[in-house]
This record gives C-alpha cells, sequence and structure tokens, in this order.
C-alpha cells in the first residue's frame, strides 16, 4: 500500500506517492491553480495518472490547519483553501481519506520520521526564510497550541524597539539592511551575496550578520531553557551552507558563555531534506 502525498504551496503544488517506510517511489508537481475548481480537478488528475492502490491521501498545507474539523483557518498565498471543511471536499473528490497538516510542522515530522532527528522525542524545528517558522515536537508529536500557533518563532520579541525575530534573525533580512546602507537596490543584495560581501572584508555586511547570527543564537537558548529540546533543528536554505551550522553553533556557545548558571547547551543540527521534506513529513502524520 501506498500514500498520495501532496505539498500545497503559493507558487507550486508538489505531489508523490510514498511508501509506508517514507520512500518515494515517484513525484512531480503543478502550478498552483487560481481556483478552487481548479485546485480540486488538478488533484483529481494527479490519482488518476497513478497506477496504484492508496491508503490515503496525506496534505501539507499552510496556514492554521485543524486536522480535527477539517477548516484551515489563516491566510495563505491560496486563500481559497481557507475558512470551511477542505479537508471533507478532499476526502469527497479523491475518494480516499485524507490528513491534513501545518507545512512547517510536516518539515519537522519528516525530521523525527526518519531524518536529523530521528528516534528523538523532544525538538525544535526553526525554519530560517523571509521569516522564522518552525514547529515544537513534544513526545514525537507536534505541539499545535491552543491557537494552532505552536512554533510560530519569528513573532518572538527581541529588542525594546520591538524588533522580532523574523525581522533580526534571518539572511534575508540581514540582506536587506546590509543593501540599505551601502545605499544599493535591495534587489543586488541577497542572502549568498552577503555572505560573499562578508569574506570580501565589508564591514557593513559582518556587522549585519553578526546582528543575524546573535539574535537567532539567542532565540535558541532561551527556546532551549523554555523547553529543553533533545535537538534544535534548522531548516530553510540557508542551512545548506556548509559553514552555517558551525557557526550558529558557535554563537550560541557565546550566548551561553554570558550567563554564568547555564549548564546546558543547545544541540543545533541542520536537516536532512530539502524540497521533499514536507511530502514525507504529512506521510508520517497519515500513518500516525
Amino acid at each position: 500500500m501506498t500514500i498520495l502525498a501532496f505539498d500545497l504551496g503559493g507558487t507550486a503544488v508538489k505531489f508523490g506517492v510514498l511508501t509506508t517506510a517514507g520512500e518515494i517511489l515517484e513525484k512531480g508537481k503543478f502550478k498552483t491553480p487560481d481556483t478552487l475548481e481548479e485546485m480540486m480537478q488538478s488533484l483529481v488528475d494527479v490519482k488518476t495518472n497513478y497506477d496504484y492502490t492508496f491508503q490515503g491521501a496525506a496534505f501539507s498545507c499552510p496556514g492554521a490547519v485543524n486536522n480535527e474539523t477539517g477548516i484551515i483557518g489563516g491566510a495563505s498565498a491560496i486563500p481559497y483553501i481557507h475558512n470551511f471543511p477542505f479537508k471533507q471536499l478532499l476526502e469527497e473528490k479523491l475518494g480516499l481519506p485524507v490528513t491534513m497538516e501545518n507545512d512547517a510542522n510536516c518539515a519537522a515530522l519528516a525530521e523525527v520520521w526518519i531524518g536529523a532527528a530521528k528516534d528523538k522525542q523532544d525538538i525544535i524545528f526553526m525554519i530560517l526564510g523571509t521569516g522564522v517558522g518552525g514547529a515544537v515536537i513534544r513526545g514525537g508529536k507536534v505541539h499545535h497550541g491552543a491557537n494552532l500557533h505552536g512554533g510560530e518563532f519569528g513573532y518572538m520579541l527581541m529588542d525594546r524597539d520591538g524588533h522580532t525575530l523574523s525581522e533580526l534573525g534571518t539572511v534575508v533580512n540581514a540582506a536587506t539592511r546590509i543593501a540599505g546602507r551601502l545605499e544599493v537596490p535591495k534587489a543586488s543584495i541577497d542572502g549568498l551575496r552577503a555572505f560573499e560581501l562578508r569574506a570580501e572584508g565589508n564591514k557593513i555586511a559582518k556587522e549585519e550578520l553578526d546582528t543575524m547570527f546573535y539574535y537567532l543564537a539567542r532565540s535558541i537558548f532561551n527556546l532551549q531553557y523554555a523547553l529543553d529540546p533533545e535537538l534544535v533543528v534548522i531548516g530553510g536554505g540557508v542551512s545548506e551552507r556548509a559553514d552555517f551550522i558551525q557557526e550558529l553553533t558557535e554563537y550560541v556557545a557565546k550566548v551561553k558563555a554570558s550567563v554564568p548558571i547555564a549548564t546546558i547547551s543547545p544541540t543545533v543540527v541542520g536537516c536532512q531534506f530539502g524540497n521533499d521534506a514536507n511530502l514525507i513529513g504529512a506521510t508520517a502524520f497519515h500513518l500516525a
């Protein structure tokens, strides 16, 4: 038996056929449709084009996903999937049992199931992009929270001026600040270029990347002592840099050293899965 998994994104919908061990047998993607009707037809077409016996369909979705009610709250780049019984519609159209989970939570579940946090029960999963998202895993399961906002680390306030972790703790926003201070077009400096500028000796790039690493490390230290996870797993494109996790770990050690009574050192690792994480995690959630 196999699982048909979908990862609903703002620009593309990824899909795959997975075994109950998390192996991806086939995968593909299509452009995210403009309407709900087109989305339903595209999903049905994917199922129809495969000659498998599916145990069920597993969905990774943006927003405040409630698998029990079948409703996705909040907002996302796919507005038509929100605030109505979406899960029930999927089951009706696909003729399969359906589960759905938040996309960041799916990425975390993939790592816990067969990835960087395999066999761990308590982890923090942080996704670094334009902002900081993620998930909290407690006892091997997603901690959704009372308002389905567990893992929204980017909202954390980091200074007295009201700056959030999403503003101060990402390479994307560090690059934006560098461009502003250098008085060059914002589009001319991305995360990769920010690190290149620092390597070239640019003082502003060094200052802004120092700021980013410091506040990200500070948040990890705080989360370690608030939730006491076994691992902190870092995802997002920047985590693929060979030196990023090592440098972040060094900054975490500096933050810890500033607190003499602190005895626990957070263990920070990079994620194992990239673009396939949500498909794998959605499958893990379906099988749980």
